[in-house]
């Protein structure tokens, strides 16, 4: 079967929403590293409005993720008995859900400084926020890290009983 071909079918459908699934995964990855690494005692006003921007990419990603993981279960994956029969599959949702919820904090905050930096003023930066916030991500890389493990080991067949 030519490439043209592989594409033009359902195949390629599955190729296509496989491949956008792990890009946008990868990319949320990133966008959390970059956030880590802007995090500083003291930023300045250029790596708030990285912050920024990585955090709009991350929530983009995200939703991509959320998305194209929703067509694969129901349409372009093993099909949905696979999945949702699997205490794995759930365990991974629920651990993309939790570091969804987790973003929300810094999120709100880097929205928060924006808007001040809109203003042309400085934010108020308050002692004790810079290591919230890097404990935050660094718990959402984590997770991150996790996805895959638990994807993976789905794909092979392992199960737990709960």
């Amino acid at each position: 079967m030519s490439l043209g071909t592989a594409l033009a079918g359902d195949i390629g459908t599955r190729a296509i929403v496989a491949y956008l699934h792990y890009l946008s995964f990868m990319l949320c990855f990133a966008a959390l590293a970059l956030e880590r690494i802007f995090l500083k005692q003291s930023p300045s006003r250029s790596d708030l409005i990285s912050l920024a921007i990585a955090d709009i990419v991350y929530g983009l990603a995200a939703l991509v993720l959320l998305i194209t993981g929703i067509l694969r279960v129901l349409y372009f994956g093993q099909g949905a008995d696979f999945y949702t029969h699997n205490p794995l599959f759930w365990i991974k949702v629920g651990v993309f859900l939790g570091v969804g919820a987790l973003s929300l904090y810094p999120t709100f905050t880097y929205i928060i400084w924006a808007i001040t930096l809109r203003k042309g003023e400085t934010p108020d930066i308050k002692n004790g926020i810079i290591p919230r916030l890097k404990s935050i991500v660094n718990i959402e890389l984590l997770g991150f890290t996790l996805i895959p493990l638990l994807a993976v080991l789905m794909a092979r067949g392992v199960t737990i009983s709960l």
